[in-house]
């Protein structure tokens, strides 16, 4: 669900009034970030009337900032300092890893970093850094990938981690007040759905209709990341799809169950793909990867 508190105005006209502030001129703004003081000027006003505050008092001879623009203007150096201290801490961090591997939150969160604690008990020399990235079509240049989706895709050596199976899943309380057998209550139900990059995921939309319902779906509830979605499911929030690797614990311990019988297989597979074959420590993890994959008969959780 959109959260308006934390609507931010386009960056560019951030980083444009900036740079504005910083130099106490649109020309010299203009030079830095190579466009023209035209276009400075054009980002800044847009930045006024979203904010509806005057960030400029504009004269013949120059510009000088407004109380509330030297406001903005220290916030803005805070927060641009902080973002970047992180950058060089992951520059660094990337920098001192053996091996980058790159993969999404929720993969990470629920089935990666669990067993790169089993990786270490017998590689500890070996250091592993994570790239995470929701958005299938961003290429960190790792490593190491581990990606959901076809394989046959991928032009470097893979491997098929698992395949899985979808369930629609809710907290105790969710489940006691709407788990049902009856496919078609799924049209009363409050539903999470998830705004993902990875088009290859599976809808409400596709389960429904892979166990024949075609009726309406309710769209209430809608997050873009798979954590946050499992998170709102636990809250009580609304029933969320539910991929058996990666939610393996969270029924296991209780905190989801499963809201209806149905289980339907994933389209997909879950693979890791080898793209510096020439890393002897890549070529470890990604053999130590394939080797510890579950032996899955089909209904096997892979934890």
């Amino acid at each position: 669900m959109a959260d308006n508190r934390y609507r931010l105005p386009p960056m560019r006209a951030l980083l444009s009034f900036e740079s504005a502030a910083r130099h106490v001129s649109f020309k010299a703004a203009a030079r830095e970030l190579n466009v023209t003081p035209a276009a400075i000027s054009q980002q800044v006003k847009l930045l006024e009337q979203d904010l509806r505050f005057r960030l400029f008092d504009r004269h013949y001879r120059g510009v000088k900032l407004t109380e509330t623009g030297a406001y903005l203007f220290v916030a803005l150096q805070r927060n641009l300092e902080a973002i970047g201290d992180a950058v060089d801490q992951l520059r660094r961090r990337s920098n001192q890893a053996t091996v980058t591997i790159q993969t999404t939150t929720s993969i990470s969160s629920f089935w990666l970093t669990p067993r790169l604690g089993e990786f270490w008990q017998s590689h500890a020399h070996i250091s592993v850094g994570q790239l995470l990235s929701d958005d299938e079509r961003e290429n960190l240049f790792p490593d190491l990938s581990i990606r959901y989706g076809d394989m046959t895709d991928e032009t470097g050596e893979s491997a098929v981690l698992f395949k899985d199976r979808i369930a629609a899943l809710g907290s105790p309380a969710f489940v006691a007040r709407h788990g049902t057998q009856d496919l078609s209550a799924i049209a009363r139900m409050p539903l999470i759905h998830l705004d993902s990059e990875n088009s290859k995921w599976t809808t409400w939309e596709d389960w429904a209709g892979e166990l024949g319902y075609t009726g309406g779906l309710r769209t209430a509830h809608r997050v873009n990341n798979y954590v946050i979605a499992l998170q709102a499911a636990m809250d009580g929030i609304g029933a969320v799809l539910g991929w058996e690797g990666l939610t393996h614990n969270h029924v296991r311990d209780g905190r989801l169950a499963q809201v209806f019988p149905n289980v339907v297989a994933a389209r997909h597979d879950f693979y890791v793909t080898l793209h510096n074959p020439s890393s002897a420590p890549a070529r470890l993890l990604f053999d130590w990867l394939v080797a510890a994959r579950p032996h899955q008969s089909g209904n096997e959780s892979p934890n």
